[in-house]
């Protein structure tokens, strides 16, 4: 059912849906009457077919609606509209609990203690009042934008609880975060909300919660059998007397844990001060199993004998002479019975009750013992030393105490028979190397981090044989002795060190725009005509476009260059060209005429004729203009005869060539 757009309650504009959950979905709204926003959480419809719960919703809703707290969302308004049965509350912004520990993983121990006061300062309140939230999990929790810890569901949790209503196949609730006695279906109080805030603070201080399995009834059975892991085992950098505030809130026994949230608030608040103190006490130890104490009769009964008569005093015989001091006597000798008697049974109690007690006696300190000298100096104090576990240190001897549970402090005493758990040095962890040249450096960074127990520097540096990424060499060398923690340097190639360059396209682009792409290479431009083609531009690349090179890679470019054609002038002396091919003599006829005066003078212009005319063999001064491009080759034939062959450079602003 969507009710975005609707108005329900003739106040409650919804906007939109913001969350949904095993039982309502949220909506946000506007109070019409108030101008406020708020959170109208609608209930499921598997949820108002049952009129049990129905009845038990309203009544504890309203309930809850009674409930004042700064740590508690508040409930402004409960309703019923057709089929619709809603709660308005305050809208509040933020996270939930669970979505800051799913992102952060484990939460810092001071801001996870912070966050548990304020939800104990809740439960206080509502505890106080008479109601029991019976669904506390961080999902419940909402921290705001200002760090403040707001409980929500109070009432919703109760009625669900109480219902037959499941959901899904399951009993409503989240089964990770149930006391005992509730996952038994037993009778369940504040005291099971203080064991589900226990499990609060064990997951955001762990990252994980205490049981889990792979189906709700074997987290169940977990709960109701299982002790869980200790925190601090989980977390080292957990507190003493934290650890101390979780184990006891998650007793199994409801008469071992905390037996009201201010009593828990109290140790709360004192770790904060304190956090590797002592002052939380296992109620086991106060715990005393009754002794029965006879009573004494009114008046015990006084054997007579007839001796005794026979041997009346004169305390006698004053008491028959005077019968009311006699009366008097009595009276103050059973008023001294009636008060004597209390007196009696206190302190006979006390004594039967403390002959049966161990003694308290100073705890010793063994930091820094070996368990021969820790056991030789226990005495007769009747304790009991036992070695919980050996572990590696850099600076406790081998065999030497490092830590013990419960820790010392001066002054702190225990019960005799007591066991006190000792961790003891196994000295300092030497590890060999093991080799890593050739492996990448995630393969590398691993093995040295996880299996030998070492911290890896990187150090990159070029290589012209092994691929980037890889271990070049390594410091120290396989085989090398070292200790836990020590650094280990891997020399990783990053590469050759030399740029690298994509050849870019530079066909049809200018010389000069071939150039500033192709910046970082060793570009070598050649010349070739093609009429086909552009002018000026590029017509073809040594490398195809798209390849990577080094940077300063050799590429040729050919460029286009067509050749104008010019006008060249050739100056020509007849005459003289004649006469250097021995062909100067003019002959004559009787009477002294030249008989062949002329010749046919032909020029060619690469094989080309160009000019072909008859001179007269004399002619000196002669100009005959060529066409061409570049450098042409220029022939003279006189009377088909070469007589001359010339390279002409056009390429001159004004090309003359001279042929004499």
């Amino acid at each position: 059912m969507n009710l975005v757009g609707k108005v329900i309650g003739n106040r409650y504009e919804i906007l939109e849906k913001i969350g949904e959950g095993g039982m309502a979905t949220v909506y946000k709204a506007r109070c019409n009457i108030l101008k406020r926003y708020v959170a109208v959480k609608v209930l499921r419809d598997e949820f108002i077919t049952d009129e049990e719960f129905v009845k038990r919703f309203n009544t504890e809703a309203q309930a809850a609606a009674s409930l004042t707290h700064p740590n508690i969302v508040s409930i402004y308004d409960v309703g019923q509209e057709d089929n619709i049965y809603y709660i308005v509350m305050e809208l509040v912004q933020g996270k939930t609990l669970k979505e800051i520990i799913n992102e952060d993983g484990v939460l810092p121990w001071k801001w996870s203690l912070n966050i548990a006061i304020q939800v104990a300062s809740a439960l206080e309140t509502a505890h106080k009042n008479n109601i029991v939230h019976r669904d506390i999990k961080p999902h419940n929790i909402i921290i705001t934008e200002d760090g403040i810890a707001k409980v929500t569901d109070f009432g919703i949790a109760k009625a669900v609880s109480n219902s037959t209503i499941t959901a899904f196949g399951t009993t409503i609730g989240s089964v990770h975060y149930f006391s005992p006695e509730h996952a038994r279906g037993g009778y369940t109080d504040a005291k099971s909300d203080l064991y589900s805030l226990g499990v609060v603070m064990y997951e955001m201080l762990t990252g994980r919660v205490p049981f889990d399995a792979d189906t709700p009834v074997s987290i169940a059975l977990k709960h109701m059998q299982e002790k869980p892991i200790e925190p601090i085992k989980l977390n080292p950098s957990i507190p003493y007397a934290v650890n101390k505030i979780i184990m006891k809130a998650m007793e199994k026994e409801t008469s071992l844990r905390y037996q009201n949230a201010t009593e828990m608030l109290k140790d709360l608040s004192m770790a904060l001060k304190d956090p590797e103190g002592s002052f939380v006490k296992s109620n086991a130890e106060n715990m005393q199993y009754t002794q029965r104490i006879p009573t004494l009769g009114e008046e015990p009964e006084v054997e007579t004998r007839e001796e005794k008569g026979k041997k009346k005093g004169k305390l006698a015989k004053y008491f028959e002479e005077h019968p009311k001091a006699k009366k008097v006597w009595i009276t103050i000798l059973i008023l001294a019975i009636i008060i004597l008697i209390p007196v009696i049974g206190f302190f006979g109690t006390q004594f039967i009750l403390n002959a049966g007690q161990p003694k308290d006696i100073d705890l010793p300190n063994f930091v820094g013992q070996t368990l021969e000298e820790a056991q030789a100096s226990l005495g007769d104090t009747k304790l009991t030393i036992e070695v919980s576990e050996e572990v590696f240190d850099d600076e406790v001897e081998a065999g030497k105490i490092i830590s013990q549970d419960p820790p010392y402090s001066e002054g702190y005493q225990v019960k005799e028979n007591s066991t006190v758990t000792v961790v003891v040095s196994k000295g300092q962890e030497i590890i060999t190397m093991q080799n890593v040249v050739g492996k990448t450096y995630e393969e590398a960074e691993k093995l040295i981090r996880e299996e030998l127990n070492l911290l890896p520097e990187r150090v990159d540096e070029t290589s012209q044989t092994v691929e980037a990424g890889y271990v070049i060499r390594q410091d120290p060398e396989e085989g090398a002795e070292l200790k836990a923690g020590d650094t280990v340097k891997i020399y990783v190639s990053s590469g050759t060190g030399i740029k690298q360059i994509s050849v870019p396209y530079v066909i049809n682009n200018t010389e000069a725009e071939a150039k500033e792409k192709l910046d970082g290479l060793d570009v070598t431009v050649v010349y070739e005509e093609d009429t086909t083609k552009v002018d000026g531009n590029v017509i073809r690349q040594s490398i195809d476009a798209g390849q990577t090179v080094d940077e300063g890679t050799a590429i040729t470019i050919t460029v286009n260059k067509i050749e104008a054609i010019k006008t060249g002038t050739i100056r020509l002396n007849l005459k003289s060209l004649l006469a250097k091919t021995n062909e100067d003599v003019i002959e004559t006829d009787e009477e002294g005429n030249e008989i062949n005066p002329t010749v046919n003078l032909k020029v060619t212009v690469n094989d080309e004729t160009v000019y072909s005319e008859t001179h007269r063999r004399d002619e000196t001064d002669m100009v005959i203009e060529v066409s061409g491009k570049g450098t042409v080759e220029i022939k003279v034939f006189v009377d088909d005869v070469r007589k001359s062959l010339e390279q002409f450079d056009l390429s001159p602003d004004v090309p003359v060539l001279t042929i004499d």
